[in-house]
């Protein structure tokens, strides 16, 4: 299974939609995952045109009527393995430790997150926290970015630079 990453699209009537180049380097994927910050729920809309299977999560700005569509964590099982999704909270250099601690003993492969805006792809004990990044917001991060996870036998996971 090919999944598209996204997060931290912060995109309301005011704002950019979600550059060309995350668009075309979401299509032909199998899913995909957004970990909150959208903002408006036309986000969501927009990727449910690229691909039928989107899973979400709600971020602390997003608007209530996101707020009120989608859960704040999900738990995914993709294959033999599971998938931990919020968008996070709190510190940004405190999340993976927060998280942590959110899913403990939820038998977690992989933590995807996002709220920092900062892309980290980093494999701690057996889990990967996956964080894809902003496609529209750099101010804490030194590129945009979304993120690819491939699921087969195993995991790959990569950032891909905009």
């Amino acid at each position: 299974m090919r999944i598209g990453v996204i997060s931290d699209t912060h995109i309301s009537d005011n704002t950019v939609s979600i550059p060309k180049k995350v668009l075309d380097g979401l299509k032909g994927i199998d899913m995909i995952i957004h970990a909150g910050d959208f903002v408006d729920l036309s986000v969501l809309e927009k990727l449910k045109n690229i691909c039928n299977n989107v899973q979400a999560v709600y971020g602390n700005m997003d608007y209530a009527q996101v707020k009120e569509e989608l859960p704040q964590e999900q738990l995914l099982d993709i294959g033999k393995y599971k998938i931990g999704l919020t968008h996070g909270y709190g510190a940004p250099d405190k999340l993976i430790g927060v998280l942590s601690v959110v899913f403990k003993d939820k038998g977690v492969d992989i933590i995807i997150f996002g709220h920092s805006h900062t892309p980290v792809n980093e494999k701690r004990g057996e889990i990967l926290f996956f964080n894809p990044g902003s496609p529209t917001d750099k101010v804490f991060a030194p590129y945009n970015s979304f993120g690819i996870i491939e699921i087969t036998d195993k995991i790959e996971a990569r950032i891909v630079k905009i």
